[in-house]
């Protein structure tokens, strides 16, 4: 099977990668990760200037009409650099779910995302819901022709600055029932809207939710009532091949980076690359990576062909869960006392991929999904 890259791709990837090279070096990420709401919304509109949050939607929506394959190469582009833009929680996984509502939803609010005017993020996490999309404790009361929103939501990636919050309600059923969630973009401003942010592990910027007493209209739904799960699974499928992208970057440069400081490190007048332990560790590391990379191709293809994504999703975020960890460790290993510091790069890649890990459900949660659905 050919899996090389059109030039069209190749151009994409360029792109990215100078956007990366010039834009984010490691004390202009330093100084936005202090900032309040932990990323440049002047790089956020430079993205959809340069047409990357147009990727994934549709020419009719205002979109590009890209494949899965052209956001993997964002995805996995950006992430060699830590860039902390909350492109895979706006365009891909919030986009996601917009793309999948019908033609009224779709206009009023994909113009503002793809332009780059309004970041959205999704609501979906709660106290007991560990990473079942399903459990949802967070209820909506119908109230004449609008909805009242209580509930709270945990762990909101760029949910401190986002401007819209698409939040997974209960509007009938039994809290684990998968009938009876209901999404509504809901303005990250309306009042009853608490907002805590704080700092992730990684770096990026997450809150809590409170709502209390929200009030939104029918015009507020994202897709039909008591089935927005149908819109969330899928898009949460994808949103893991977006983390398989991220991970294979991250894992690329955590690899790179041991290989080139072990030529560069010398006990007993030799480099240590040269120790024999070292080198299988190293090819250990290489062969996680390729793994990876080849199970991200394959989900990614399952995404464009439609069909199987959802197991091709669990069995991609088993292997990055495995591989990543694998890597990480001995990324930390071979760099010494060194790479605990936060002074070294390393370090910051090892704790993004420790974070993807945890993200939309760890490797047991897949594992056990896997089994599910074969």
């Amino acid at each position: 099977m050919d899996f090389s890259f059109s030039e069209e791709q190749n151009m994409l990837r360029d792109s990215v990668r100078k956007f990366v090279e010039k834009s984010y070096t490691w004390d202009k990420r330093k100084a936005l990760l202090e900032s309040d709401t932990g990323f440049s919304r002047e790089n956020w509109r430079n993205f959809a200037e340069l047409g990357w949050t147009a990727l994934p939607f549709s020419e009719a929506d205002g979109g590009i009409g890209g494949k899965a394959i052209d956001t993997m190469i964002v995805l996995e582009e950006l992430a060699k650099g830590l860039v902390l833009e909350p492109f895979l929680a706006s365009v891909v996984f919030a986009g996601g779910i917009l793309r999948r509502a019908d033609s009224k939803t779709r206009a009023q609010h994909l113009p503002a995302l793809i332009g780059g005017e309004s970041l959205y993020t999704v609501a979906y996490a709660e106290p007991s819901s560990r990473f079942d999309l399903f459990h949802v404790e967070t209820t909506a009361k119908k109230e004449g022709t609008s909805y009242v929103l209580n509930g709270k939501k945990l762990a909101v990636i760029a949910g401190n600055a986002a401007d819209v919050l698409l939040v997974a309600a209960r509007t009938s059923g039994g809290t684990r029932d998968r009938n009876g969630i209901t999404l509504f973009a809901v303005d990250a401003k309306q009042p009853g809207v608490q907002r805590t942010g704080y700092r992730t592990v990684d770096g990026l910027h997450a809150a809590n939710v409170v709502l209390e007493s929200v009030k939104v209209s029918a015009d507020d739904i994202v897709g039909p009532v008591d089935q927005g799960l149908q819109l969330l699974e899928p898009a949460a499928d994808e949103t893991i091949v977006g983390l398989g992208a991220e991970a294979v970057g991250v894992m690329q440069v955590l690899y790179e980076s041991t290989v080139a400081y072990t030529k560069e490190r010398k006990q007993f007048g030799v480099p240590i690359s040269s120790f024999q332990v070292l080198q299988h560790r190293m090819v250990d590391q290489y062969m996680e990576y390729e793994q990876s990379k080849s199970m991200l191709y394959m989900a990614t293809m399952a995404q464009d062909s439609g069909q199987g994504l959802a197991k091709a999703a669990a069995a991609l975020k088993v292997q990055i869960g495995r591989s990543g960890r694998q890597i990480g460790q001995a990324a930390i290993q071979n760099h010494g006392g060194m790479g605990m510091t936060e002074e070294l790069p390393v370090s910051h890649f090892f704790k993004r991929i420790t974070v993807i890990d945890l993200m939309l459900g760890n490797v047991d949660y897949h594992l056990d999904r896997y089994r599910q659905l074969s």
